[in-house]
């Protein structure tokens, strides 16, 4: 019998989940209804559906409708894509109304918030699954190998450093992801990934956090010390926008158009702001110290405004040292490149052994979004899962243990103290 599923949110993030399900595992799995705050939305991807994957169009419910569509439709697993503020509320209202979720990263923006969706989880009974994609590619499958297997010995410190360019990074600035309180600000809504790659390589739970970070490169204040005399709200319809390389037209890209510019008159959502405007409150340069259940201390910083994209990371240990360094494709969220999310441009791991010459590490080549994980996930969410020695599927816990670093951080970046995870939320 198939398994049916609703997705709420029909943004950019929506159609990684519906195109899978619409073409790979539609024999055993069966899309049930759309539900978005704008129809202009919902209707476009109905025509996705239609015209690219050749699926049936599905029922469409505005926001307020939610309870009404489970009424309806009936899933069994509700798959939450909407702005990351609103996600307990489609977590918890689903559950309580008897379906499983899957949840786009990050799980919600806070404590509180990340509270009553546990609460939820335990009341319910339902079950709730977090969409770590980069776990499931084969080099970071590989760093967790390694670790297990004592190839360094015991971990004792990690240097990690994660740049985002001005393509990727920068478009993080001209969404609703500018608004920490829609996003939780990069050390939640990106930072996720990152911290819990920590939690899933190191086998362990932060403990202690200690930030720092600001907003140094975007905005307006930082371009007029810069020198830039021209500004702009949005690049539609923007003069000044057509000099600025840093500006997205969206009426040249007809996925963009179709998706926000065509549905802009619903409910005001301007997807092209310029990342140099005001109302930012977002950091762009942070600098985060975690110590770890197991004592393992990791340094950790995100930029967003490199020429290059990736990480660079460096692992300490008992029996030698392990340095990791990836480079990965640009793009633009929902642009029309699937297929180049996290892609991989090069990946090196060299371990450098204690009294030993040091020596690169095969690593497995996949297809596919982010280095290849993202098939191996979904594959794991929609098909039956595989036994995996290394734990990789995300639960409601990995996806409470990874935002609780980056909201403990935004905790002490506010206050200028180190912040315990145990202060803020008993897990």
């Amino acid at each position: 019998m198939s398994k049916t599923y609703a997705v709420v949110g029909t943004g950019g993030r929506a159609e990684f989940f519906y195109r899978e399900l619409a073409t790979v595992y539609k024999d055993t799995s069966r899309l049930v209804a759309f539900c978005d705050v704008n129809q202009i939305r919902m209707d476009y991807a109905n025509r996705l559906l239609l015209e690219k994957y050749d699926y049936p169009a599905l029922p469409t419910y505005k926001a307020h409708e939610f309870d009404r569509m489970i009424q309806e439709t009936k899933p069994d697993t509700v798959i939450v894509t909407t702005v990351d503020r609103a996600h307990h509320q489609y977590i918890i209202r689903a559950m309580e109304l008897g379906c499983d979720v899957i949840s786009e990263k990050p799980m919600t923006v806070d404590e509180e918030k990340c509270e009553a969706i546990l609460d939820a989880v335990e009341r319910t009974g339902k079950k709730l699954r977090v969409t770590f994609n980069y776990r499931y590619a084969p080099h970071n499958t590989k760093i967790r190998e390694l670790i297990m297997e004592g190839v360094i010995g015991e971990v004792i410190s990690v240097n990690f450093e994660w740049l985002l360019n001005t393509k990727h990074g920068a478009d993080y600035f001209r969404r609703w992801h500018r608004d920490k309180r829609n996003s939780g600000g990069l050390l939640v809504h990106k930072s996720t990934h990152h911290f819990d790659l920590m939690n899933f390589w190191l086998g362990s739970k932060p403990d202690t956090v200690y930030a720092q970070g600001d907003l140094r490169f975007y905005g307006r204040e930082n371009a007029e010390k810069r020198g830039v005399t021209e500004f702009y709200q949005r690049a539609h319809g923007s003069k000044a926008a057509e000099n600025d390389p840093f500006a997205l037209h969206l009426d040249r890209n007809e996925h963009l158009k179709q998706m926000y510019l065509e549905a802009e008159q619903e409910d005001g959502y301007l997807r092209d702001q310029s990342v140099f405007g005001d109302n930012i409150s977002i950091e762009d340069t942070m600098s985060v110290m975690v110590k770890y259940r197991n004592k393992t201390v990791m340094n950790y910083s995100l930029n967003a405004f490199m020429p290059w994209e990736g990480f660079i990371i460096a692992f300490n240990g008992t029996k030698g040292r392990m340095e990791v360094k990836v480079t990965e494709q640009s793009y633009v969220n929902s642009g029309g490149d699937k297929e180049k999310e996290g892609a991989l441009k090069s990946k090196q791991i060299r371990v450098f052994p204690i009294h030993a010459e040091p020596y690169d590490v095969e690593i497995e080549e996949q297809s596919g979004g982010h280095g290849g994980g993202d098939p191996l996930m979904l594959r794991d969410i929609f098909d039956k899962p595989v036994e995996d020695r290394f734990k990789r599927a995300a639960s409601h816990l990995d996806g409470a243990w990874s935002i609780m670093t980056g909201i403990a951080a935004n905790r002490s970046i506010q206050t200028g103290q180190p912040v315990r995870i145990n202060d803020l939320i008993g897990l």
